[in-house]
């Protein structure tokens, strides 16, 4: 009776795990494997030490900015009265939320604090009729505009730009780990075509 072979087995000992095959000593694994898997683990660390660094100085950095902008706005900006000299339009449903949101654009009459009546456009709330006093954010000028920058704004502003810095941070090191991979998997097949231009005459018979 003929012996037969016996089914392959699994080889003792845990299965490998995928991802960390690169650290795994094995016959097949290469130079450029090793120094992938390093690099991964540089670029995440740097990331990782980076990314908040960079959030804290770009977050100060624009909230000492849009304070020194609110300062100066309070200086070159103040608050007066102004008189419509038209009906604005109500288009909203009266009373709801979106009318006490909406504004439209107003031709309005001030004094200026040098005692000049001044004309513009200014941004006011629907369904007034004309001669109604609206309240307005003027420049020095005698310009219609917003009022300075609140604190509320500043504050979401600057955590908008922390936020931004991160995200660039973490970006950057996806993009230098892309950048890495695509040349080493270059250099692998570069080698690989290396290796098989030497190996190609030991397979082939002449003819």
């Amino acid at each position: 009776m003929a012996c037969e072979i016996p089914p392959a087995q699994p080889p003792p000992g845990p299965p490998p795990r995928p991802l960390l095959w690169r650290w795994r000593r094995n016959p097949l694994r290469r130079r450029t494997d090793a120094l992938q898997a390093w690099l991964g683990l540089g670029l995440l660390f740097a990331v990782l030490v980076v990314a908040p660094v960079a959030t804290v100085l770009v977050g100060d950095a624009a909230h000492r900015h849009y304070e020194a902008t609110a300062r100066h706005q309070a200086l070159t900006r103040y608050e007066t009265t102004a008189t419509l000299t038209r009906d604005t339009p109500r288009h909203p449903e009266p009373g709801s939320d979106e009318e006490k949101n909406t504004r439209y654009p107003a031709e309005v009459r001030f004094l200026t604090r040098e005692g000049r009546t001044r004309t513009t456009q200014a941004e006011v709330p629907p369904g007034l009729p004309a001669g109604n006093e609206v309240r307005i954010w003027v420049t020095t000028d005698g310009e219609a505009t917003e009022p300075p920058l609140s604190r509320e704004q500043i504050r979401s502003r600057s955590m908008g730009w922390a936020l931004l810095a991160a995200i660039g941070v973490a970006l950057t090191g996806a993009a230098a780990h892309a950048l890495t991979t695509f040349a080493l998997r270059r250099r692998n097949l570069a080698d690989w075509a290396t290796a098989w231009a030497e190996t190609a005459p030991r397979w082939t018979t002449p003819t």
